[in-house]
């Protein structure tokens, strides 16, 4: 498709594209960047992995449940640096990789801790129930739209979360309910971005190992970069993001020159 080629000068407009345009001006310019930030935040998944792999093999939902949350708060780091990294290169803000992770972690460390911990459970549980339905044969349509459901449903509104907790400094319940608020007024943008972010990991996780090799490249960056592109002039109008990161960036600024 030609993504990550240069497009030809006479379609490559000065300053900022809009739509697809936007999209491939930004893989093009960012795609290393954002593939090495995906690195470092895969790093922070491996705990969280071991942990669910040891309760799955296990068939121990007590190993599960403590495994999933510690695992989860770990890489809620990860998320969170991955997040405000895709969100300060739609701004332009390019920050390079290392200080951006750094000061992503001494940012939002605490307002990832919680998120991360319910993602992780939740995944956890999807994962080991997936699982243990194969092993004795309980998958059914009506099992499968449930747990579809369910996913979309979820990631729906952590899609909306995320962005708040790099941005804000709010509690849970006022984060909430500008997800659901957010929702309710662009409907059809979230749910687009969720059930493709279901549909892309239900593929990768059926399809294992063969879809393994793909993991180190595209990680969790290319579907959380292609599902902030569906929504970020929304997201934008709504939570004002170029201004609170301009903002960040300014106090950053301030902070260094004194």
């Amino acid at each position: 498709m030609g993504l990550f080629f240069p497009m030809d000068d006479e379609n490559r407009p000065e300053g900022r594209r809009r739509g697809f345009a936007r999209y491939r001006q930004l893989l093009e310019r960012d795609w290393k960047a954002y593939f090495l930030m995906d690195f470092i935040a895969l790093v922070t998944f491996i705990p969280y992995g071991l942990g669910v792999a040891w309760a799955v093999l296990a068939e121990s939902s007590l190993l599960l449940v403590p495994f999933s949350v510690i695992g989860g708060i770990i890489a809620g780091q990860g998320v969170a640096a991955m997040v405000d990294f895709l969100l300060r290169r739609a701004r332009d803000d390019l920050m390079a990789v290392g200080p951006a992770f750094r000061r992503s972690l001494r940012q939002n460390w605490r307002a990832a801790l919680l998120p991360g911990a319910v993602e992780g459970l939740f995944v956890g549980l999807l994962i080991f129930s997936g699982l243990v339905m194969l092993r004795t044969g309980g998958i059914t349509p009506a099992n499968v739209a449930l747990f579809s459901v369910a996913a979309v449903v979820f990631t729906m509104v952590f899609d909306i979360l995320w962005p708040q907790v790099v941005l804000f400094e709010l509690g849970p319940v006022a984060k909430l309910k500008n997800c659901a608020l957010f929702i309710l007024q662009n409907p059809w943008r979230v749910l687009g971005g969720a059930a493709l972010q279901t549909a892309w990991w239900a593929v990768t996780f059926l399809f294992m190992p063969w879809t393994a090799f793909l993991v180190p490249f595209l990680g969790i960056w290319y579907i959380l970069f292609v599902s902030l592109s569906m929504k970020y002039d929304a997201l934008n109008g709504a939570f004002r993001i170029e201004e609170q990161i301009n903002a960040k960036k300014e106090n950053e600024t301030g902070s260094e020159n004194v």
